[in-house]
């Protein structure tokens, strides 16, 4: 965890950026958190309360919520290269404002589709704001290590607020008390943003004039081609974040409702909904440092294969237990890819164009959300829930031998 002088005096590393590192781990916990509050209530709200059978209308609020992130994301990056970090991270929470309430008391389902594309654009600007700040801040290094650090507090908020809402639920009802923890967390957040994290766009500047190839004026389309299809490891990166985060979709849409249709009470639900993100966010503390010295690409290659057998055993599954090791086995494999196809990005994308790199993946990466969403959704209001379980399971096999023909190593072990 050396730190790195720069010739302007800025100092980058962890270490030397402790205390701001921290303080962006909290931020990103309370991300996480306004996403968790979903987990568990809102697959059951649109089924008991708003009375939608058919499985693809009642994605669409993933569907809304997927498709508004992945397009922030692209602009996130671009809006903090040109405006600084710190802008677009307030500004992120300053749109989430009316969510909670809408979720908690919106009347027709059409307020929670909003309430969703709202999410998304809180999502976009904050999550990724929060990564491209910790890179900036650790330099070249400690990537791996960052990225397990912010994605692990970010998910561990998503499982813990999961399992918060669903015994919350339990005893009091589908709404509004679930959301009012989403409210506790927006105003946390929005005061922390404002007067506590600090603009991280100079360390971004001072390890590229530290660079030894110094960057060329690249345009944004220019960086997306790149990113998305000219260079083999973030191609291969972009697809797989693409096919992980179909998975969550499946997860966070496909699963309550099979849990429930085999008799499973909303607590139980809510278990398993908090176990994977649980596991996932938990294990990439280690995955992203275990990065950082083993390399990157054979742990996504094993990572996207263990979600595939995990997809295939909820498919096969019918009793608790069995779920539970399942969501254990997709935790894992999440655990294992997730940072470390962040820290792919940190790698090969050059300082001075870095954050709208990591935009450009996150539009991929999170398009998943809106392809799994209806990709599940059709599968299962035509074939039955079974069945788009087993596809996306070979889809995300099909993702993982992806990533082990075209990737190439980023960090190798030194």
């Amino acid at each position: 965890m050396t730190a790195t002088a720069t010739p302007g005096g800025i100092r980058l590393g962890l270490r030397a950026n402790l205390a701001q590192f921290t303080l962006l781990v909290a931020v990103n916990a309370l991300v996480g958190g306004m996403l968790g509050q979903e987990r568990t209530v809102l697959p059951l709200l649109a089924d008991d309360v708003f009375h939608l059978s058919a499985y693809t209308a009642a994605l669409t609020y993933i569907l809304a919520f997927g498709a508004t992130k992945a397009i922030t994301n692209f602009f996130a990056g671009a809006l903090s290269d040109r405006y600084g970090r710190k802008p677009v991270l307030i500004a992120g929470w300053l749109i989430a404002v009316p969510v909670p309430a809408m979720l908690a008391w919106g009347p027709s389902w059409g307020w929670i589709i909003a309430a969703n594309i709202l999410l998304g654009v809180n999502q976009g600007l904050t999550w990724s704001t929060t990564v491209v700040m910790k890179i900036d801040l650790v330099g070249p290094e400690r990537r791996g290590l960052a990225m397990g650090f912010n994605e692990a507090a970010g998910y561990v908020a998503v499982a813990a607020t999961a399992m918060a809402t669903g015994a919350i639920a339990e005893h009091a009802g589908l709404r509004p008390e679930p959301f009012l923890l989403g409210a506790a967390y927006l105003v946390l957040a929005l005061g922390l943003s404002t007067f506590a994290v600090r603009e991280t766009r100079d360390y971004a500047r001072a390890e590229a004039a530290q660079h030894p190839v110094q960057a060329t004026d690249v345009t944004t389309v220019e960086i997306a081609r790149f990113t998305s299809f000219t260079d083999k490891a973030l191609s291969a990166a972009s697809q797989a974040g693409m096919v992980n985060n179909l998975n969550d979709a499946l997860a966070w849409g496909i699963f309550p409702l099979l849990f429930a249709v085999h008799g499973l009470s909303v607590a139980q639900i809510g278990v398993l909904a908090a176990l994977y993100p649980a596991v996932w966010g938990a294990g990439q503390m280690l995955t992203g440092w275990w990065s950082d010295h083993v390399g990157r690409k054979h742990l996504i290659t094993a990572g996207m294969l263990l979600q595939a057998a995990a997809i295939a055993l909820v498919a096969g599954a019918t009793t608790f237990p069995a779920w539970a090791g399942a969501q254990i086995l997709l935790g894992i494999g999440t655990a294992l890819v997730y940072p470390t196809l962040l820290a792919v990005i940190g790698d090969v994308a050059h300082p001075a164009w870095r954050a709208r790199a990591v935009g450009v993946y996150r539009l991929w990466r999170d398009g998943g959300f809106a392809v799994g969403a209806l990709l599940a959704g059709i599968l299962a209001d035509a074939y039955g829930i079974t069945t788009a379980i087993w596809a996306v399971a070979a889809l995300t096999a099909a993702s993982g031998l992806t990533v082990a023909v075209r990737m190439y190593e980023t960090h190798p072990r030194r």
